[in-house]
């Protein structure tokens, strides 16, 4: 399949990644090489023009509802995940640089010894240089998931797509991995999305791409050089956009 018709004129994406995927084949943690080799995909779809900013969870750290389930408060849980967060950015940030890619990491959570404060006008800035901005500790606040802080950020940039890159290759009708007769979808809409609870994103992400008309492409960043295939609408992908 191919992406939408306007592909080809995307000026500015936001690629969200889950801390997860940092991991590599380790059980926790950060594997630098598979880090690494993430940046080679960032900077790859940097190289096709692209303005590119980025946005990765910390559940390969710390996740603040897991706290929460063995009894830490979730407040508490929700700032120990914002700052994983903002190891996992540094890490790409270190990634990016040492191949070239001028990086800027902006955090949520002020801390001015490691980042810059998150300041709209400033990442716009950073992204007409062509660097890469990496959005940090989510949006600041506890009850809020990585995925909408990145369509916020997605939304406040003006980015003319949200790049959900994930273990599986798209959207299906119910979890592929333990049900073989999945149906995977090319396109579909965010209210499908939300009605059937496709777990795509939480509920909120999906509400604010929808509000401002920023389409998801789902797709798996397991496959090495997947993103600048997606761009090209050469790879198996998920496109959530239009409808009610």
């Amino acid at each position: 399949m191919t992406l939408p018709a306007s592909a080809p004129d995307y000026k500015r994406i936001l690629l969200k990644l889950s801390g997860e995927v940092l991991m590599g084949e380790q059980d926790y943690g950060i594997d630098p090489a598979y880090v690494a080799r993430l940046a080679e995909e960032v900077k790859a779809a940097k190289e096709t023009g692209l303005e590119v900013c980025l946005v990765i969870g910390g559940g390969n750290i710390f996740r603040g509802v897991a706290g929460a389930a063995r009894g830490l408060d979730r407040t508490t849980g929700d700032y120990m995940g914002m700052l994983a967060t903002v190891m996992n950015a540094l890490a790409m940030q270190n990634a990016l640089e040492q191949i070239g890619v001028q990086t800027r990491v902006q955090s949520a959570i002020p801390m001015a010894s490691v980042c810059e404060p998150y300041i709209r006008r400033r990442a716009e800035r950073h992204l007409q240089k062509g660097r890469v901005v990496i959005f940090a500790a989510g949006t600041g606040n506890p009850f809020f998931t990585t995925d909408t802080g990145a369509a916020l950020r997605a939304a406040e940039m003006g980015c003319d797509a949200l790049l959900k890159g994930t273990s599986v290759d798209g959207v299906y009708d119910k979890d592929p991995k333990g049900n073989p007769d999945a149906v995977r979808f090319d396109t579909i809409t965010y209210g499908q999305v939300l009605s059937d609870n496709l777990k795509v994103m939480d509920a909120t992400a999906v509400a604010l791409c929808r509000e401002n008309s920023i389409p998801i492409v789902v797709f798996s960043i397991r496959e090495r050089g997947n993103v600048a295939k997606v761009l090209k609408g050469e790879s198996v992908q998920t496109i959530v956009q239009g409808g009610s």
